[in-house]
This record gives C-alpha cells, structure tokens and sequence, in this order.
C-alpha cells in the first residue's frame, strides 16, 4: 500500500545564522490530524526548525514541503492564509491591542464577516478567561493569558497546521497543564500539531509521535509513547 502524503515534510534541510549552521539537514514528517513534538535540550534546533518552516530563518538546502507544494521561497506572512500558523515562542502580542483586536488581528486577511465572528466565539470557548477579558488590553494580561491569546490569535486565521513555539515557557505548573488540555482539544477539532517545547515529559504525553534533536540533527524518532519509556530519553530529557 503506498505511503500517504505528508501534510508537512521537511527533506534534508539545512538553514543557517550567518556562517553558523544551525539545521544540519534534518528531515521529518507530519500526516493530517498528528500531534508531533519536538524536543531537545536547550540550543538543540527546535525553534529553529519551526522557523525555518516559516521562512523567518532561510533554508539554504533540502526541500519544506506543504501539502505537497515546496515553501521555502513563501513569505512568511502568506503562509496562515494557505493555512500553516506559527505561534511563536515569548507570545508577541500586540500589547496595546484589546483582546478581541489581538483576534482581529488573527483574522486579517479573511473576508467572511460572519465566520470571523463564529470563530471568535468558538475561541473564547476554548479559552474561556480571554471572554473576560475581551476589553483589555494584552500588555495588562498575565503571562498565561498572554499565552492564551497567541494561540487564540493564531486559531482565527482557522489553520489547518499549527506550529506552537514552548508553549508552557514561564507558566505555572497548574496553566501548563490547561494550556496542554486545550492543544489536545485543538487537535482534537482538526488542526494538526507541530509542538516544540523544553517539558518533554508532557510534550510526549500529548503527542502521537516525536522527534528529537541534537545540535541541529535528529537523532530518534518515534512514536511518543516508546519515546517515553526510552531509558536513554528518560536520562536525557526527564530527569532521571
């Protein structure tokens, strides 16, 4: 039976910072409906590989394919409207914005009126304190809120891949786990996951595969749950 098509792939990719290689010709692939992590100590590439996709750090060999089309050339700003949405890591919000214009924002380049303001809806459902807090302006939210909005942010323009930048970075240990709920519920509706994070433990958890990184390679992929009872990633990445 023939291999279904990745919804997103990276084949030998590498990308650089200046001089300094930071990819070294990774490859890696995600199918339609997958939570995939990523994880790595720190300086390892994670971040850089969602970047990279983006097209925020240049891919200056291999091939970023999604749905098929090769993107290393898209700008990065077209890409949530072919469905591909990154929420980067340290949230970057608009500060100044209320809420509901940080989900304005989210939804920028749509023109169905009606759908926005389902989408709205259907965001503070997901993140019901964000419905509070609709008025406010982002820079007064808390740290988990302002998480919460990024990724509400990045859900309005309805992606059909989403790439999460650590998304548990400085939160209590309580919102790490509602914000790993709601990538679950997320995923759960549709939206594949791309989910770079330092917690390997729950980032493991919540997938359905992972991939981990050294010094711009990967070293192991696997499905999350053998990853998990790895003793050699039990070592590494969990602390034991």
């Amino acid at each position: 039976m023939a291999e279904k098509t990745p919804i997103l792939e990276m084949r030998n990719v590498v990308s650089a910072y200046g001089r300094i290689q930071a990819l070294k010709g990774i490859s890696l692939k995600v199918y339609d409906g997958e939570i995939v992590s990523i994880i790595g100590a720190n300086g390892a590439g994670k971040s850089t590989t969602l970047m990279t996709i983006c097209n925020i750090v240049k891919a200056v060999q291999g091939d970023i394919l999604y749905r098929g089309e090769r993107i290393n050339n898209v700008n990065s700003d077209i890409l949530p409207t072919m469905g591909l949405c990154q929420v980067p890591e340290g949230r970057r919000i608009f500060p100044r914005l209320t809420v509901l214009e940080n989900l304005d924002m989210g939804a920028f380049f749509r023109t169905d009126a009606g759908g926005v303001k389902d989408d709205v809806e259907r965001v503070f459902d997901l993140f019901p304190k964000l419905r509070e807090r609709r008025k406010q302006l982002g820079g007064t939210l808390s740290g988990g809120e302002q998480q919460m909005l990024a990724m509400a942010r990045a859900l309005m323009s309805r992606p059909k891949v989403l790439l999460l930048d650590e998304p548990s970075m400085g939160l209590a240990p309580l919102l790490v786990k509602q914000i790993f709920d709601i990538v679950k519920m997320i995923n759960e509706q549709g939206v594949t996951v791309v989910l770079v994070e330092q917690n390997a433990n729950l980032a493991l958890q919540a997938a359905s595969r992972g991939y981990v990184l050294e010094t711009g390679n990967v070293v192991m992929e696997d499905d999350a749950k053998k990853l998990l009872a790895n003793p050699d990633i039990r070592k590494a990445y969990l602390g034991e």
